[in-house]
């Protein structure tokens, strides 16, 4: 192997080397903005929490004003919420023509005793 073999693969080794070197910042960069932007969405969602809790502490003391049993409000709204999820997972299990029970069921693979 002559002088120009090694030159070139020296140089084939170099151009990788910087094709890698630009991949890598490039992906450094990435990084640093997806950082940003978790930090930046987590100040939001801490505003926003913040922001529903002093609507709560509005909302609970107009409801005590006027009478407005909270409690029961919201349970009956969890259960319309639960009907309706019910009613529209049975709705697609019909359309699908799928049994109440899955293969895993009918195999005995899923018998409740996995974690």
């Amino acid at each position: 192997m002559g002088f120009g073999d090694t030159a070139k693969k020296i140089q084939t080794l170099a151009d990788r080397a910087e094709r890698t070197y630009k991949k890598i910042s490039e992906l450094r960069d990435e990084v640093d903005e997806t950082q940003e932007t978790v930090v930046d969405t987590a100040d939001r969602v801490k505003g926003l929490e913040n922001e529903m809790a002093e609507q709560r502490a509005v909302l609970d003391a107009i409801a005590e004003e006027v009478g407005v049993d909270l409690d029961r409000v919201s349970t009956e709204a969890h259960i319309t919420d639960a009907e309706a999820t019910a009613a529209a997972a049975s709705g697609a299990a019909d359309e699908t023509g799928a049994d109440a029970e899955s293969p895993a069921d009918e195999s005995g693979a899923n018998d409740g005793n996995s974690a």
